[in-house]
């Protein structure tokens, strides 16, 4: 009942998106190119469809295949105003959360901005070195001139009702994906990726990883080596059950608790003396106050060969 509701505002929001793809299409607005490659990491849906992961996993292979990437990304939550340079002690309510993580998971200059091609002009300026531009976000910051578009879908919820927004999910309608280069679709658990049509799509894995103390990061464990607790899981993405799904399949037992995507954890919020598990995005909002026994959870991301090997191809164009 409240997406037929919704649906003139949804009418509103879906022409104009159109009328703004279309004028970048047409010329009347100037797509700006920075001077080297630019690859977007992005998706159609409003909240978490796994793009921050993949975005790291992207910037870690860049650095093994001999570039040298630097980061952009709107800084969503954070309170900076202009761009900023993220350093690994920069605060998440400053800069982002995921764009912190982003720089502690990669060590490559990150950069953000609400503007992505002034973002990318202050990460070139202070980062000469760097050679390739990943964008985490930005498919629909049509300013920034781009050479390769990368589209994260979530398996588990795939484009949801296929109504724009307010009524559903979608930023842009679902033809938008016939225009990008890529679809990788992230399969959590028991998840099945779905055929999308006339666009390359493949699948990455998203599995739980190794867990580390929040008090000393450098012990890491498997999460069957962990001490036999009735764990809190606690996070606050955007798809929180995904996280709930990867605990469960490595046979943890635990008791959940889901927050807003993105949220601004507060030392009351969560029992000091628990034994807490939570995810990296989470764990960098946490680390001043964490309990004794509170574990991140590290997310391994493992994108199906044939997407490697076409990425290696377009990037040797």
């Amino acid at each position: 009942m409240l997406t037929v509701l919704l649906s003139p505002l949804a009418a509103l929001f879906a022409a104009a998106s159109w009328l703004r793809r279309l004028a970048y299409r047409r010329g009347w607005l100037a797509a700006i190119p920075v001077g080297v490659p630019v690859i977007i990491v992005g998706n159609l849906t409003a909240g978490g469809s796994g793009k921050t992961p993949l975005t790291i996993w992207l910037v870690n292979w860049l650095h093994a295949r001999g570039y040298r990437p630097g980061v952009v990304s709107r800084g969503y939550g954070g309170a900076a105003r202009g761009c900023v340079d993220v350093q690994p002690d920069s605060q998440p309510a400053e800069v982002g959360d995921e764009p912190l993580l982003i720089r502690v998971k990669t060590s490559a200059p990150v950069v953000v901005g609400r503007d992505r091609v002034a973002a990318a002009r202050t990460l070139l300026a202070r980062h000469p070195g760097v050679d390739v531009i990943v964008s985490d976000d930005g498919l629909q910051h049509y300013r920034l001139q781009r050479d390769i578009e990368l589209v994260v879908i979530d398996a588990a919820t795939g484009l949801g009702n296929g109504w724009p927004l307010p009524s559903g999910p979608l930023r842009e309608p679902r033809r938008r994906l016939r225009s990008v280069d890529a679809v990788i679709q992230v399969v959590r658990g028991t998840a099945q990726p779905q055929p999308y049509q006339a666009v390359a799509t493949w699948r990455a894995d998203y599995t739980a990883g190794q867990a580390y103390r929040l008090r000393a990061p450098l012990e890491k464990r498997a999460l069957r080596d962990l001490p036999q607790h009735d764990w809190l899981a606690v996070t606050g993405i955007g798809s929180p059950q995904g996280f709930f799904d990867m605990l469960e399949a490595q046979g943890v037992c635990f008791s959940p608790r889901a927050f807003a995507d993105h949220h601004a954890f507060q030392p009351q919020e969560l029992p000091a003396d628990a034994a807490v598990l939570m995810t990296e995005k989470d764990a960098v909002k946490c680390l001043t106050f964490a309990g004794a026994d509170w574990w991140a959870v590290e997310l391994d991301v493992a994108p199906e060969s044939g997407f490697i090997d076409w990425l290696d191809a377009r990037l040797k164009q």
